[in-house]
């Protein structure tokens, strides 16, 4: 009897037993980033997530022409404030996508295609960021009607902003949604991540208002309030300094950890 030897499968186009297939390091880190910002989207809770995202932004464009100050409704303002929930909601993606792979119990399939495990997290990350980039596109563009309405009812309609202030009410958006990923790949636990990543700042931030010797410290560590200066016109070199501590702290820190803990826990 002759014996019949099954040949061992790999990812297509990638030839069986090459290092690639044994790395992962065939499938390229644009079609992983494909992969996971499908995800974000095709789950039922990332899809509500994006469409509350987009009915707050209009919600606030509303609020805003409606109860702001005339000098306030500016394009820069609307912009600033129709902001707001994409900085609130869009964490909680990226909490999603990092804590997916175990709450769904998918890591083993994920990591069985790609056991580069470093490269999965890599293109989370860059589908999060992607993310940030859309909804900040997609909230200047509503921007640009709300301006319009707001010039008819009788508001301020200046055009005015620039390129920098653009890019720091980008950045807003991106420090957040990285945060936000880095508290589910530290976690690997969505409601835990998503409880605990609004709790633990706001928390410290009502601790650093209140509690005298916590003030100095909550200066450099608190997230919440060294980045409001995003969002205003301009910016000092000390309020940068102190965003970037702060971002070490709550984004860089949890990130390293989380990373550290994805790339070793057993798949099961």
């Amino acid at each position: 009897m002759t014996a019949v030897q099954n040949a061992p499968t790999s990812a297509p186009g990638v030839a069986p037993g090459s290092s690639a297939s044994r790395t992962g390091e065939g499938v390229s880190l644009v079609r992983l980033t494909q992969v996971e910002l499908r995800k974000l989207a095709d789950t039922r809770s990332g899809l509500w997530l994006l469409i509350a995202i987009g009915l707050a932004a209009a919600g606030t464009a509303v609020i805003m022409i409606a109860a702001a100050p005339d000098a306030e409704q500016t394009y820069r303002g609307l912009l600033a404030f129709g902001l707001i929930p994409a900085s609130v909601l869009l964490p909680v993606l990226g909490i999603l996508s990092m804590t997916s792979e175990w709450s769904q119990r998918t890591a083993l399939g994920t990591f069985t295609l790609t056991p580069a495990r470093g490269r999965v997290v890599v293109a989370k990350l860059a589908a999060a960021v992607l993310i940030a980039v859309a909804a900040t596109a997609a909230a200047a563009v509503l921007t640009v009607a709300a301006n319009l309405v707001a010039i008819g009812t009788g508001g301020d309609g200046s055009w005015e902003i620039t390129a920098e202030q653009i890019g720091r009410l980008l950045l807003n958006q991106v420090i957040f949604v990285l945060m936000g990923s880095a508290f589910g790949a530290l976690l690997m636990n969505s409601p835990v991540a998503i409880v605990l990543y609004f709790a633990i700042p706001t928390a410290w931030t009502v601790l650093g208002a209140m509690v005298k010797w916590l003030a100095r410290a909550a200066e450099w560590l608190d997230v919440n309030v060294t980045s409001l200066p995003l969002s205003e016109a301009t910016m000092s070199g000390g309020q940068w300094g102190r965003l970037g501590v702060a971002c070490a702290f709550w984004v860089g820190l949890p990130l390293v950890l989380g990373t550290v803990r994805m790339l070793r826990r057993e798949v099961s």
